[in-house]
C-alpha cells in the first residue's frame, strides 16, 4: 500500500474517532453515526489496500519478479 494510501485511511479513521466522540459528547446521535460510518469506510478502504496489495505480491512471485529483487 502506498504510504498516501495509507495515510488517508488511517486520516478517516482519525477523524471518525473524532466524529463519534463529539457526537456522543454533546448528544448528537447523527455525528455519532457519521463518525461510526467514516470509521468503517476507512477500515474497509485499508483492508482492501493491504489485499490489493498482497495479491499483487502474490502475481509477482509467481512471475518470479518481486520489485525487492531486481
Amino acid at each position: 500500500m502506498s504510504l498516501v494510501d495509507k495515510a488517508k485511511d488511517k486520516a478517516q479513521q482519525a477523524m471518525g474517532a473524532a466524529k463519534e466522540k463529539l457526537g456522543h459528547s454533546t448528544g448528537n446521535e447523527d455525528l455519532k453515526d457519521s463518525g461510526k460510518a467514516d470509521q468503517t469506510k476507512g477500515e474497509v478502504k485499508e483492508t482492501g489496500h493491504d489485499l490489493r496489495d498482497k495479491a499483487q505480491g502474490a502475481v509477482q512471485d509467481l512471475k518470479g519478479k518481486r520489485p525487492e529483487d531486481r
